[in-house]
């Protein structure tokens, strides 16, 4: 496949997890009397990613996350000359999506952004936990993303059928762990709500990329030891995309 191809469906597929996942929180979680709450915003990203992993999955292998790319790329899922490209893209995509939303919120008399659906720990964390217990939260969550991504689309699984799992694994991660640090799990997503936060939520972004990436890596380097004996993992991967 084309790499300008599978850059605009990363583009394209991280701009809709952040518009519907985040745009979910910002625009409609606190809605008198029809806010849908921390369920429903839980909801809407495994949805955003369900939708796109049919959408545009079988052009880029539905990414939309510097984590997963990492992830993949240490389970030998993806190769080292791609990883960049992608990682720029979804920043990018993350970034213009919440730019509309600021553009849509900020229509609204009376808005004012707060926390912007942004991620945070100590007294940015929704339920004020430590820097450490986020740490860990952020780590754990992305090595299990990681983990069911991984095992949904290795050779002997349900074919066809990746897509739900992975977006009922990204909703029952945000069930848990948004009252912890608003869940992050994917760099982009929160750097682009960050830019818009400013301030402290700009300043606690190292920790959402620091955290989710070594969860990433270390899911990946055990995935390589879990699936061993497989058909080389570089090769399912690059074939799909062909």
């Amino acid at each position: 496949m084309d790499m300008s191809r599978r850059l605009s469906a990363e583009f394209f597929g991280t701009f809709w997890l952040v518009f519907g996942g985040c745009g979910s929180a910002v625009l409609a979680a606190a809605f008198p009397g029809l806010g849908i709450a921390f369920a429903g915003v839980a909801l809407a990203f495994g949805l955003t990613v369900l939708s796109m992993a049919y959408a545009v999955g079988h052009i880029s292998g539905g990414h939309f996350n510097p984590a997963v790319t990492v992830g993949l790329w240490a389970a030998g899922r993806f190769r080292s000359a791609d990883v960049v490209g992608y990682v720029i893209v979804q920043v990018l995509g993350a970034i213009a999506a919440a730019a509309v939303l600021y553009l849509i919120a900020s229509g609204k008399a009376g808005w004012t952004p707060d926390g912007f659906a942004s991620n945070g720990y100590g007294d940015l964390s929704p339920g004020k936990y430590s820097l450490a217990a986020c740490l860990v939260t952020e780590i754990i969550a992305t090595f299990f993303f990681l983990f069911v991504i991984i095992g949904a689309t290795s050779k002997g699984a349900a074919v066809g059928f990746a897509g739900i799992p992975i977006g009922l694994c990204l909703t029952l991660i945000h069930l848990v762990t948004i009252p912890v640090t608003n869940t992050s799990v994917n760099p982009a997503r929160s750097t682009g709500q960050a830019l818009f936060a400013g301030g402290e939520y700009l300043a606690q972004l190292w920790l959402f990329w620091v955290a989710p990436l070594l969860g990433a890596i270390v899911a990946g380097w055990v995935a390589r030891w879990l699936h061993e004996g497989e058909v080389p993992l570089v090769a399912v991967e690059q074939d799909r995309l062909a």
